[in-house]
């Protein structure tokens, strides 16, 4: 077995003076678990420079794209870090998937307009990576065996050299604008109420869009926000052109380890409180909420059925339901669904399987996401889709793209939305949506 090489640097628990010095580097990208402000996640991930970037081609269908992968991780070739050292990545693809991806691998409609313009995928395969681990404090250049000898001397040249720490700055031009009216919202979530009382489906998250027009380096507006609102899954990737992905996002989608699979819907929100006591309260309706748990259980019951179709008969449990995490803007109701993946069974296959996350789309998914392409004017893009990991041995790690936004040709663009079912109040609906991004808008909003 091929051993990757481990180069040992001074640990930092803030991944962002490291990603200073590669962020304007070809296919630069951070994958981000918050610290030091937050405390779940455990690894941060940075790279650029891959081999080779990888894109859905024209009329390309998922599974394809996903066996494109699959071969180019085993040209690349399996390793494993030196023994005794635990790392989630030992080289392999880092980028997006985007929730458009999934009209490759559903027969969905055509109405949404693409007016973005985004690929619905772009993964790079990369050979080196800067791994920090906040459980271990330590930081270290992981280089795949694979790696150039050349490129192997450039990154450990950057790493040596002091950061240049040049100033960046982010500045909106106007405040965010929504996509469409309260009235258009209300008409919206009365026709999939319409549909759910017809029998079409039992849940439908239905979502809206803010923009506004930026000067500067999203850069600048990612490091604000990540001080604002610290999350276990968020992630930068710089696209070309200096247009960048930047998420805020508290949802893993699917992780897959040795085998076995995790994914962790979110469904249920409250606002944090305006002090201690009024907090609590809202936590404690939120873990009573009826309305919530059955969108949650709703959802944890189509993510059961979604690794079923990968993972070993009678592996799949549900072993934490309607959880409380807090955020600094608002409480989530979370569940967690595992299994083990079947024999002949891989973790594209759980992709192809699974994608996009059920919680962003509602039940039965794919009669959700027929809705969801009638009724919401715009393709989602980046939203709702997922920055991901996953690397040659078949270890992978996932979020859904909420809390995100997408930085492009001078103008940036948020999304908000919420599961919609037939108890639904419209207007609580719609600040629930607000609730969720309204520390992203407002941050960005007061540069």
């Amino acid at each position: 077995m091929s051993v990757c090489h481990i180069h040992p640097l001074p640990y930092r628990d803030d991944p962002s003076c490291f990603f200073e010095r590669v962020r304007d580097k070809p296919g630069a990208v951070l994958l981000d678990s918050g610290h030091p402000q937050a405390s779940r996640g455990r690894f941060d991930l940075i790279s650029a420079w891959p081999r080779q970037l990888f894109s859905a081609l024209p009329d390309e269908p998922g599974r394809a794209f996903f066996a494109r992968l699959r071969q180019a991780l085993t040209t690349l070739g399996r390793a494993e870090p030196p023994e005794g050292i635990e790392l989630p990545f030992a080289g392999g693809f880092i980028g997006y998937l985007s929730y458009d991806f999934g009209r490759r691998l559903e027969a969905l409609p055509d109405r949404a307009h693409d007016d973005l313009n985004m690929p619905d995928a772009c993964l790079g395969l990369y050979d080196w990576a800067l791994i920090s681990d906040h459980q271990q404090r330590t930081s270290q250049l992981l280089f795949h065996p694979g790696i150039a000898a050349a490129d192997k001397e450039r990154v450990l040249a950057l790493f040596a050299s002091p950061a240049s720490n040049a100033p960046v700055d982010f500045k909106l031009n106007g405040p965010f604008r929504t996509s469409i009216t309260r009235n258009q919202y209300r008409q919206a979530i009365n026709r999939v109420q319409a549909y759910i009382q017809a029998g079409d489906c039992y849940q439908v998250n239905y979502t809206q869009r803010f923009q506004a027009t930026y000067s500067g380096d999203p850069w600048a507006a990612y490091l604000a926000l990540r001080t604002a609102c610290p999350t276990p899954f968020a992630g930068y990737l710089t696209l070309p052109g200096n247009n960048a992905i930047l998420s805020l996002s508290p949802e893993r989608f699917l992780k897959a380890s040795d085998g076995r699979v995790e994914t962790r819907p979110i469904k249920g929100t409250r606002p944090r409180g305006v002090d201690a006591e009024d907090d609590a309260q809202q936590a404690r309706l939120l873990l009573g909420s009826p309305k919530d748990r059955a969108e949650n259980l709703m959802i944890v019951d189509l993510l059961r059925n979604d690794l079923g179709r990968s993972c070993r008969i009678g592996s799949v449990r549900v072993p934490e339901l309607f959880a409380l995490e807090s955020y600094p803007n608002v409480h989530h109701l979370v569940s967690a669904v595992t299994g083990e993946l079947a024999a002949g069974k891989d973790v594209l296959d759980l992709l192809a399987g699974s994608f996009p996350g059920g919680s962003i789309t509602g039940a039965p998914k794919i009669r959700a996401m027929q809705i969801i392409d009638e009724l919401e004017p715009s393709r989602r893009a980046l939203y709702c889709g997922s920055l991901l990991y996953l690397d040659v041995r078949g270890e992978m790690d996932s979020s859904i793209t909420i809390r995100s936004l997408q930085a492009a040709n001078g103008t940036i663009s948020c999304w908000a939305g919420g599961g919609i079912v037939a108890d639904s109040d419209w207007q609580a609906e719609y600040e629930e949506s607000l609730t969720k991004v309204r520390v992203l808008l407002n941050t960005l909003e007061q540069l």
